[in-house]
């Protein structure tokens, strides 16, 4: 068994320095295009240790959840930074701490893959609001059952499916879920 001098030791830690910093900044320009800007809103990068990306959440639900996808993720990031990452870690550890005004990101619903757009309900369709819910539930169930109409078909189940979810997976989200299991 070989024993490195300090002087090796100390050498590669202030070669590995420079490195983190200049890969740390890199992966906080990709973060929100790699992981949505959904999960992006609930997390936040905080440091690089040993080839080992720590990230902080705003729950412990998205700790887990985001545990769940730690492999997917770490494939996006490696594609694109100039280095490999070994693991990410997510905790919520850290997350209060964090300010909140300078990483602020506004998501809005039509950048949900599963968003249709109102302008695919035909205008002859939309009704004013009726008086009773039972009409009120009637009028919104026709819009939905013609809007789906217009949507495309999902290749593998052939239900129609919003543009988002197959710009995003080539298959509906159902189809998707399934494929997970």
């Amino acid at each position: 068994m070989s024993f490195k001098s300090i002087n090796n030791i100390l050498e590669g830690i202030k070669q590995s320095a420079p490195w983190q910093k200049q890969l740390f900044p890199q992966l906080l320009n990709y973060w929100v295009e790699i992981v949505g800007a959904g999960v992006a809103v609930q997390t936040r990068p905080l440091l690089i240790q040993r080839d080992v990306l720590w990230v902080a959440t705003s729950s412990a639900a998205w700790a887990q959840n985001l545990t769940f996808e730690r492999k997917t993720i770490l494939m996006k990031l490696n594609h694109k930074l100039s280095t490999s990452l070994v693991d990410i870690r997510f905790s919520t550890a850290g997350w209060k701490g964090l300010p909140t005004t300078e990483t602020q990101i506004t998501v809005s619903a039509s950048e949900h893959p599963s968003y249709v757009a109102d302008d695919l309900v035909p205008q002859k369709l939309v009704k004013p609001s009726l008086d009773n819910a039972v009409g009120t539930f009637e009028n919104w169930a026709r819009i939905m059952q013609e809007r789906s109409h217009y949507l495309p078909l999902c290749p593998q189940c052939q239900s129609p499916t919003p543009p988002g979810e197959l710009k995003r997976w080539n298959i509906c989200s159902l189809c998707y879920s399934k494929l997970l299991r």
